[in-house]
């Protein structure tokens, strides 16, 4: 508060400072006390008028009082501030016509309390924000023990362990002491053990840390590096309607006992790590149930089947994605005498939705494949089933059933509104497939033209989604990649091997497209060894993929 004037008599005595509503103290040019009022007399018990200042005041008045009277000190004047006993002080001073120093204190115990309270609650909501950050930074549920378990020994407590509800007869946990180094175990301890532990990991509500014996705490619990404790909180980690978990907070016996409000700021960050940690275990098994549902759907490694090559590739329409609307599969015939039948597809639509009906075209031809030297029959009976299903989904295949006899592949290939398979022969022509017919799953009645063809050693035969020829990209970004394009890039793929074959039709495609937008893409190549070969790689076993 600023000083008011000070007459040329206020050094006179004491009786002249006894009716001020102020705490007032004054100091002679000498350094001794010259008066003090009755409010300020309960501040300074020791004070006697005569003597040295420094010998009745508190240390941080005297060091102000020498500031202010060293004229080299620019900072002199400002007000100081300090505690006399359980108050809070600010003390501002101002000097009397006679040289005298008059210190005016004010009591800003209030104000000061209400700073701390402020200060500390900023402090706890950036705690908060850089816990959700950091917990939030990563769907990991391994992770997310080890933050939680790092962030409430750096802010709530000397250790902390974070235990996860028990698997049969093993808790595991993650514990952090004053190091900072997160140390994760498996131990076999019944939770009930500690107390108010087995009810955390049920979600029931936390016990208050004044009921917990700290000697009661067993060994497990202990981190080896922190010594005595002094001070045990448990409370539980709120999941996804299943707790996810329990947090034990420790201090050490030299260190103050867990507060009410540090009690309840800890269940505030246990909220936010327990909801992370759930959904970091929520993401796993979604997860978990994702890779099962894909295994079937994720393209196979083709090699050789029955002596012939065989190589695929597929890019999805979103770059994200993994499945989508084109797929292939590869069904080995018996022996290296019977066929086998390759089949590519195109499903009307994109993403996941489509995938779904890919997968009901792929199981529905799986179980057609007894039937599968009748192409035509084939694709009736797979398009009344696909017309007798909820989806109204359409799609166009091709069919290819591929033998090797001698050193020559022989094909019969049958479109179903697919895009007709094209022919590279040893010289670099390439040729058409002569076959035509109607999409599946739209009209009653389908039909289709069966095609045959032989390969001669080096030539391939290219199976392929419209994805392709319709990809829109080239140096203005609006133009049809097309099909004479795609006959131009398999001209000079004569007498290369399978994988060569499709990775060089994938490469102009995506070159084409650049960071464009497109449709699936999927491509299949049957070619003709150069050679003659051992046998088959895993000529027995359905090769799938789906996307």
């Amino acid at each position: 508060m600023p000083a008011p004037p000070v007459g040329a008599d206020a050094g006179a005595g004491w009786r002249s400072w006894r009716s001020v509503p102020h705490p007032v103290l004054v100091i002679s040019p000498s350094g001794a006390v010259r008066a003090v009022s009755d409010v300020a007399a309960p501040l300074f018990p020791d004070l006697r008028a005569g003597a040295p200042y420094g010998e009745a005041v508190a240390g941080w008045l005297a060091d102000a009082h020498r500031r202010f009277t060293d004229p080299l000190c620019p900072e002199g004047d400002e007000p100081a501030r300090g505690s006399l006993g359980e108050r809070s002080f600010e003390a501002r001073p101002s000097r009397a016509e006679n040289g005298d120093v008059v210190w005016w204190l004010a009591d800003d115990t209030a104000r000061r309390a209400a700073e701390d309270a402020l200060r500390a609650e900023r402090e706890r909501t950036a705690f908060l924000a850089q816990a959700s950050t950091e917990l939030l930074a990563s769907l990991n549920v391994d992770r997310c023990l080890e933050v939680t378990a790092r962030l409430a020994t750096q802010y709530l407590a000397d250790a902390a362990v974070v235990v996860t509800p028990p698997a049969g007869r093993r808790l595991a946990m993650s514990f952090c002491g004053p190091d900072r180094q997160v140390v994760r175990d498996k131990v076999v301890a019944d939770p009930a053990s500690v107390p108010g532990l087995a009810e955390a990991l049920q979600g029931f509500p936390p016990v208050p840390s004044r009921w917990i014996d700290p000697a009661a705490v067993p060994d497990w619990v202990r981190p080896s590096a922190l010594g005595e404790i002094g001070s045990v909180a448990v409370t539980p980690l709120p999941g996804h309607g299943v707790a996810a978990g329990a947090l034990i907070l420790l201090r050490r016996s030299d260190h103050a006992a867990f507060s009410e409000s540090e009690e309840t700021f800890a269940r505030l960050f246990a909220a936010r790590a327990g909801a992370a940690m759930s959904a970091a275990r929520l993401y796993a098994e979604q997860a978990a149930i994702t890779r099962t549902l894909m295994r079937e759907l994720l393209p196979p490694r083709l090699e050789q089947v029955s002596g012939v090559e065989l190589a695929g590739g597929y890019r999805a329409s979103n770059d994200s994605d993994r499945v989508g609307g084109d797929f292939y599969d590869v069904h080995a015939g018996a022996g290296p005498d019977e066929e086998s039948l390759v089949v590519l597809g195109d499903v009307c639509g994109k993403g996941l939705e489509a995938a779904v009906q890919t997968g009901k075209i792929r199981n529905t031809l799986h179980a057609l494949l007894p039937l599968a030297t009748d192409h035509q029959r084939v694709l009736r009976l797979l398009n009344g089933a696909l017309l007798d299903s909820e989806h109204t989904r359409f799609a166009t295949l091709v069919l290819a059933s591929v033998v090797r006899r001698g050193g020559t592949v022989r094909l019969r290939v049958t479109s179903a509104g697919h895009p007709a398979p094209l022919v590279v022969r040893a010289d670099g022509r390439v040729e058409e497939a002569d076959t035509r017919g109607s999409l599946v799953g739209a009209l009653p009645e389908v039909t289709s033209t069966t095609a045959s063809l032989a390969l001669a050693p080096g030539e391939s035969c290219l199976l392929y989604t419209d994805g392709i020829t319709e990809a829109v990209g080239g140096p203005m970004g609006d133009e049809l990649f097309g099909e004479e394009r795609l006959r131009s890039a398999l001209s000079e793929c004569a007498g290369l091997p399978a994988d060569a074959v499709v990775e060089r039709v994938r490469m102009l495609a995506a070159q084409w497209v650049g960071t464009g937008r497109h449709d699936d893409m999927a491509v299949v190549a049957i070619t003709a060894p150069p050679h003659a070969h051992l046998g088959a790689v895993d000529g027995h076993t359905p090769g799938r993929y789906t996307a």
